[in-house]
């Protein structure tokens, strides 16, 4: 009887550990992202970052993949918010 009550805290403590360590993880932030305005176009997001190739609206980030989409989200960015996005990123202290 005693194995089998040790054998239960064994595992519940493994099973404890388990749940623990994947509920620490971020999730990651993609690589690449379609664009809000022109959904069938996917771009880098570093890339546009660098370029200025993007919006911030409503808590969210969007991108785009041409010169004429910033235009386009900006007369109506509602219709365009159901496309993917990530978070708006927090802005760096200046030191």
């Amino acid at each position: 009887m005693n194995k089998i009550a040790i054998l239960a805290i064994v595992s519940a403590a493994l099973v404890g550990s388990a749940f623990a360590q994947g509920g620490a993880k971020k999730a990651a932030t993609p690589k690449t992202i379609k664009c809000a305005v022109m959904p069938g176009n996917s771009l880098d997001i570093a890339k546009a970052t660098k370029a200025g190739m993007f919006a911030d609206y409503k808590g969210k980030r969007y991108f785009f993949c041409c010169a004429g989409c910033p235009d386009a989200f900006k007369k109506d960015p509602a219709k365009y918010a159901k496309g993917a996005s990530i978070p708006t990123p927090k802005k760096a202290a200046k030191k």
